[in-house]
């Protein structure tokens, strides 16, 4: 095996590819601690919140330990069926280099489809406890071959009643197992089952430090074309020095090559380039010559830049300590400062993690249109257009312009060349539809047109009102609460219809959030045939 560097740690190459792919540039605190522990072969504790990058540290050294074979070779235990679709999406990505195969299984899927899968070999499976003894008693899943059990937020399965599903799976297991449980709390029965069932398990605590946020004004963007995007905001709205923040290395050339090729001053910063390049960036940007600095979070440490009037992040950061990190580096020394981050609706969740831990809120904006652009650009555009017309040196064209003038109106002419030297190559494409949110493919939910209706798992059992569906809904998902449509409310569920463009964005929020202290479920609603 090929092992490299990942901080201190040394893991198989492909691996390291594969984490370095996803962003990550280096180790967090709980990952340093725990992926020594867990190659070593001890049983481990883990006690840590959501946020702290807990799956990389048990996904990682499991997925450096299993042999790619037909057989399951490790089970990971979530509480609900949206974790358990979030692991396996984090470890399939840990995972694709080496070609180790992973499957979540829930109930509310049709299991025939889980069982074809598991036929295909898959040798990592995610699942609800429910679910997995469903499989384990039908014998589609066999224990034989298990070498790692994983609980993953253990004190939430507490909560919804697993622990004897939990007890169950592990009593089946092979005693010559490495076992790994993961919770943010530990109470008496999760420490009952530690000792029933762990030998000599390592614990490995880590607690999120309180985060403050400097006085800056905060904002988001949803967006399914981030450059164009960026390239909106930076010709109407920001004007001065920043920095954009990115994920990885590649993301940095990619957005340093994308704004270089439109014109912008930009260079990118991150850990390929030598010391010397590095210098020569940041003189340049601190110089003056360039206004746009991109930068990789490892890349930007240690920095001390003045006059940074906007930061932005490009990606949505990974944790809540880096987006305090990335944001304070703008409205130092009582300067005000700008924090603008983009998303999509599958990150709307990790943003509402932000606003929780962090204790701040990121107002939601809407992006500047292509008319919105034009306008401010426009003094320009007819300076410089005057310019040549009182230096007369046009007279070479005058050929093409006098041709066009047979078929065309000389504004419609005048027009074209304005936006062919504006926009460049892009002018040439078919424009787009003014739409820069990206919709979920919602149908067949019973909804007025426009509208998607979705279910909630809490009712007139829980006490719930309309008031309740309302303001949850507006606050955690940040829509207009006059955008809600119809709520009809029953026994133990509700239908609740919203705007489609909304859609995604409600369900991400409410995922795993509480009403009046119930932990609730928001799906788009099935119909009945």
């Amino acid at each position: 095996m090929q092992t490299e560097l990942f901080g201190n740690l040394e893991l198989d190459k492909r691996i390291v590819m594969a984490i370095r792919e996803m962003g990550f540039e280096e180790p967090s605190p709980i990952q340093a601690e725990t992926i020594p522990l867990v190659l070593e072969g001890n049983d481990v504790i883990g006690q840590a919140q959501t946020g702290t990058g807990k799956t990389a540290a048990f996904g990682i050294p499991v997925i450096q330990n299993i042999e790619v074979s037909k057989h399951v070779q490790a089970l990971i235990l979530t509480p609900t069926r949206e974790l358990a679709i979030q692991v396996a999406e984090e470890i399939g990505n840990i995972g694709r280099v080496k070609r180790v195969r992973s499957l979540p299984v829930y109930g509310g899927q049709p299991i025939d489809r889980q069982i074809r899968a598991l036929k295909s070999g898959i040798q990592i499976v995610i699942g609800t406890p429910g679910r997995l003894i469903d499989h384990i008693n039908r014998g589609t899943i066999k224990l034989d071959h298990i070498k790692h059990l994983i609980l993953d937020e253990a004190d939430e399965m507490l909560d919804m009643g697993f622990v004897d599903d939990i007890e169950e799976i592990m009593k089946s297991i092979p005693a010559e197992r490495q076992t790994l449980l993961f919770s943010a709390t530990m109470p008496r029965p999760i420490l009952s089952l530690t000792k029933k069932y762990m030998k000599a398990p390592k614990t490995v605590s880590v607690t999120k430090e309180d985060l403050t946020v400097p006085l800056i004004e905060q904002v988001y963007y949803e967006t399914k074309d981030k450059v164009e995007g960026l390239c909106r905001l930076m010709d109407t709205e920001i004007d001065g020095k920043l920095i954009i923040f990115c994920r990885t290395k590649k993301g940095v050339d990619d957005l340093s090559i994308a704004l270089s090729s439109r014109g912008y001053m930009a260079e990118g910063l991150h850990g390929d380039l030598s010391q010397n390049q590095r210098d020569r960036v940041m003189k340049k940007f601190r110089e003056g010559a360039v206004d746009v600095l991109i930068a990789t979070d490892v890349a930007a440490r240690g920095l001390d830049i003045e006059n940074i009037t906007h930061v932005v992040n490009f990606d949505i950061p990974q944790d809540p300590e880096s987006y305090v990190h990335r944001i304070g580096r703008t409205g130092r020394a009582g300067n005000t400062g700008i924090a603008m981050t983009f998303i999509t609706p599958r990150e709307f969740r990790q943003l509402k993690l932000i606003e929780r831990v962090v204790k701040t809120k990121i107002q939601r904006r809407q992006l500047p249109t292509a008319a919105n652009v034009i306008e401010r650009q426009r003094d320009t555009i007819i300076n410089k257009l005057q310019t040549v017309l009182e230096l007369n040196a046009y007279q070479d064209y005058m050929p093409i312009a006098e041709t066009l003038l047979d078929d065309y109106s000389a504004e419609d002419v005048a027009a074209a060349a304005i936006k062919l030297m504006q926009e460049g190559q892009k002018a040439l494409e078919a424009p787009k539809v003014e739409d820069d949110i990206v919709h979920m493919d919602l149908t067949n939910t019973g909804a007025k047109p426009g509208m998607v209706r979705l279910f909630v798992n809490v009712g007139r059992a829980q006490k719930i009102m309309v008031k309740d569906i309302i303001s949850t809904i507006a606050i955690e998902a940040d829509i207009p609460a006059r955008s809600i449509g119809q709520i009809s409310i029953y026994d133990k569920f509700t239908f609740v219809e919203v705007p489609a463009e909304f859609a995604e964005q409600v369900i991400n929020a409410l995922h795993r959030n509480y009403i009046k202290g119930y932990k609730i479920n928001v799906e788009p609603a099935k119909i009945k045939r």
